[in-house]
């Protein structure tokens, strides 16, 4: 019997929720299922940081979930911002039907590309046009375009 029946969501720190809202929301129609406080002593014991004081905000799309949490505390809290080589680093990869609609809206929320939109040459995704974005938060999201019928494949 497996341990794990499912992925319940995927997480990213940020620094303005309002902002991560609306580009998860706004910019690339996910559903925004909740947003609220939660209690920072209870935090605090789950995350092993003292002074823990968070917003959190849950937004799906096609049945995946992303949390998107925003600390005010502790005072001391860092910034991070890993390139995609460093351990540590993570992002959610997205299929998306247009690539260049999906980076566009990206761009107006403050997403820019970390390299270039390339096609994958190999493996599962083999033909598939792929980019990653990142915002100022280092907030890193993979968007992998849908594979596109041959005679558009052919026009290019």
């Amino acid at each position: 019997m497996p341990l794990v029946v499912g992925v319940n969501h995927v997480s990213f720190t940020v620094s303005d929720l309002d902002a991560a809202i609306a580009f998860f929301v706004d910019g690339l129609g996910f559903g925004l299922v909740s947003r609220g406080p939660r209690g920072s002593e209870l935090i605090s014991r789950m995350n092993g940081v003292a002074g823990s004081r968070i917003e959190i905000a849950f937004v799906e799309a096609a049945g995946q979930r992303i949390e998107l949490i925003c600390y005010s505390g502790p005072a001391d809290r860092g910034r991070v911002r890993p390139r995609l080589c460093d351990v540590g680093a993570a992002h959610v990869g997205l299929d998306v039907v247009d690539m260049d609609g999906v980076l566009a809206a990206a761009e107006r929320h403050g997403f820019t590309l970390a390299g270039e939109v390339i096609e994958i040459d190999a493996g599962p995704n083999a033909g598939r046009r792929v980019a990653y974005v990142r915002d100022q938060d280092g907030t890193t999201v993979e968007f992998l375009e849908a594979h596109r019928p041959a005679a558009d494949v052919a026009t290019r």
